[in-house]
């Protein structure tokens, strides 16, 4: 698989997060403050859209039930013992490329 092209850095500006599709699997692409962070989609509680939450410095909240995980690591910060799976990622130029594999 490898890296693969998900968006422009413009696309996603400081304090924002979205939700992407790479090689079928639902990412959320995190901007904390020019740092960028790939994340898996779903939610642990109930599969919520993580990259349609709120993010709040590097902690995105779930839009569905409240859930909260950090962008950086992809820990629940209420119980770091489990998370998301992250996504290596690479910023050349203006693109951001994702590795899901």
């Amino acid at each position: 698989m490898g890296l693969q092209r998900v968006a422009k850095v413009a696309e996603i500006p400081a304090g924002t997060i979205r939700e992407f599709q790479v090689e079928g699997q639902a990412i959320a692409l995190a901007n904390v403050g020019g740092k960028f962070h790939a994340i898996n989609n779903s939610c642990l509680h109930r599969g919520g859209p993580l990259g349609g939450g709120v993010l709040e410095g590097s902690v995105v909240t779930c839009p569905w039930h409240g859930w909260q995980f950090d962008v950086s690591s992809g820990k629940v910060l209420q119980n770091p013992a489990v998370g998301v799976d992250c996504y290596a990622l690479e910023v050349r130029g203006e693109d951001i490329f994702v590795n899901v594999g």
